[in-house]
């Protein structure tokens, strides 16, 4: 099953910057994901069990690196890349 997901991620701190670039730099590192970034959020493309383990091990990074943080995300059925 192919699964698309769009992520936003607010970090609750002052530099947000650092945080959201390493968000989407640990991301880029899961080979079987297709990675696309704008100004407003960070898509996710591919395999459902693949998508899935990359936004887990890479929220439960950004919790243990950065602190609080907020992410916000949807999650729809299919590979939905442009």
């Amino acid at each position: 099953m192919k699964l698309t997901v769009e992520v936003s991620k607010y970090p609750l701190a002052d530099e947000y910057l650092e945080p959201i670039k390493g968000f989407i730099e640990e991301l880029n590192k899961h080979k079987n994901v297709h990675v696309i970034t704008n100004t407003l959020s960070t898509q996710l493309f591919g395999d459902y069990d693949d998508v899935m383990a990359a936004l887990q091990g890479c929220i439960r990074w950004s919790f243990e690196k950065y602190g609080k943080v907020v992410f916000v995300c949807k999650f729809l059925h299919g590979d939905l890349r442009p």
